[in-house]
């Protein structure tokens, strides 16, 4: 094996999809609405706050490789999402950044959960329950509106996502 295939392969194994179908990503976040409403009632009736690794895990699983290792990926992407409709394409970076952004909130959560600090860890499981149903129920995805204010600041090279920038590919 080349170093060339090797990194070929590497970039295969943790590539996003890009487009991404819309109805996929609404249904992601839905099940983490679900989800993070479990692991709220639990963690506070019960002290289930380890739930809270669970969902981060997820979170860093659909960074890394999109739906193709994230269990709840793959029930919205094979499952939930053909129900709904005829895909709807959008650009993937946005949608990644947006995963990126619950990876490390779910993660501090769990980290303040663990830390012994539950209010702390709750308060952020609530930012990402508000975030996802955004997502969810109104189509609104907050990490990618702050992908597109970073891009038009230029911290978010254009180059990331051409079709964020340029209104004709986005339909294309």
């Amino acid at each position: 094996m080349t170093a060339s295939s090797f990194g070929t392969g590497l970039r295969r194994a943790f590539a996003f999809p890009n487009p991404v179908n819309e109805y996929a990503a609404r249904s992601t976040a839905g099940v983490i609405v679900l989800l993070s409403l479990v692991t709220l009632v639990l963690g506070l009736a019960a002290g289930w706050g380890w739930l809270l690794w669970l969902i981060a895990l997820g979170f860093w699983l659909r960074v890394a490789g999109g739906p193709r290792y994230s269990p709840v990926g793959r029930l919205a992407v094979h499952v939930i999402a053909p129900r709904i409709g005829k895909p709807r394409l959008v650009a993937g970076p946005p949608k990644r950044f947006a995963q990126g952004i619950g990876a490390v909130v779910s993660t501090a959560a769990a980290l303040f959960w663990s830390l012994g600090l539950a209010p702390v860890a709750w308060a952020l499981l609530g930012v990402l329950i508000v975030a996802a149903s955004l997502e969810a129920f109104a189509g609104f995805c907050l990490g990618c509106w702050i992908f597109g204010r970073l891009q038009s600041a230029g911290v978010i090279p254009e180059s990331v996502c051409e079709a964020c920038n340029n209104i004709s590919l986005r339909r294309a």
